[in-house]
């Protein structure tokens, strides 16, 4: 099965050539600060976050085309700096309008699912009874669809930029070509897929507490009082969880999509 088969190239690859987790673990420094900031100044978080969030869009195209060709490169031997540059930049423009149009269905999904709840909301508070039991069934249904109709788009999309990467595709045949490959191959993926969602759980998990406790936001778990070496290795574990499971991904993404493409050489 290519999921379990390419798990030892990718792991391979990230260990011969660490520079992969560590051009991830900028990511997770950028955002120290915004976690820190989350209690002592809220505002100031909230508008730390948003202009992250419109440097990632500007940014994200470059660092994913790159990401994809230092993977590339490093299941075949050793890879640099160098590679993110040429590859980030060559196929910034692709990655940048297929990545705005995958934020604007997501977006256009997600406010069509906001004004359904608050109407559908706002028609069971007016309701009683049997109609009332009734409308929650309905309204649950919708909802269950609108999740899964994102999810499903997400399934079939997932390799479009690797598309556009490695096979130099357009930006309607990166998604043609994604979700050819995945149709092809709907139980290989599904196992990549869950394998991604336990090491994401895992690595997840551990970066997600580490969060907590540079935020030193309240939880109704009993965590340690926060002090500075506390919250300096705290940022540590979260910097290193994220660097691993972001170089890891890169890997194990680039070499499940060439195995389905060896597979597959029509796609």
């Amino acid at each position: 099965m290519a999921a379990l088969k390419s798990l030892r190239p990718a792991a391979g690859a990230l260990a011969r050539n660490p520079i992969l987790a560590a051009v991830v673990a900028v990511f997770g420094l950028i955002q120290l600060p915004q976690l820190a900031l989350q209690t002592a100044q809220p505002l100031l978080a909230a508008l730390v976050s948003l202009a992250l969030t419109g440097v990632l869009i500007v940014v994200a195209p470059f660092f994913q085309g790159g990401i994809i060709g230092m993977a590339d490169e490093a299941l075949s031997g050793t890879t640099g700096l160098d590679t993110l540059v040429t590859e980030g930049t060559s196929n910034y423009v692709s990655l940048l309008v297929a990545y705005l149009a995958v934020l604007a269905v997501n977006f256009t999904v997600g406010l069509v699912a906001f004004f359904a709840a608050i109407f559908g909301g706002a028609g069971l508070l007016a309701a009683g009874g049997a109609p009332r039991t009734v409308g929650v069934g309905v309204f649950a249904i919708v909802g269950g669809l609108f999740v899964l109709a994102y999810f499903l788009v997400a399934f079939f999309i997932q390799f479009y930029a690797h598309a556009i990467v490695l096979r130099d595709a357009g930006i309607v045949a990166g998604f043609t070509r994604s979700v050819g490959l995945v149709r092809r191959n709907l139980l290989q993926v599904l196992a990549y897929s869950l394998l991604l969602l336990v090491g994401s759980v895992v690595f997840g998990g551990i970066g997600g507490v580490a969060s907590l406790l540079v935020s030193s936001q309240p939880t109704p778990f009993p965590l340690p009082e926060p002090s500075l070496p506390l919250l300096i290795g705290a940022g540590a574990v979260y910097v290193v969880a994220i660097a691993i499971l972001g170089g890891f991904y890169a890997t194990y993404s680039v070499a499940f999509y060439r195995a389905l493409e060896d597979a597959s050489p029509t796609a």
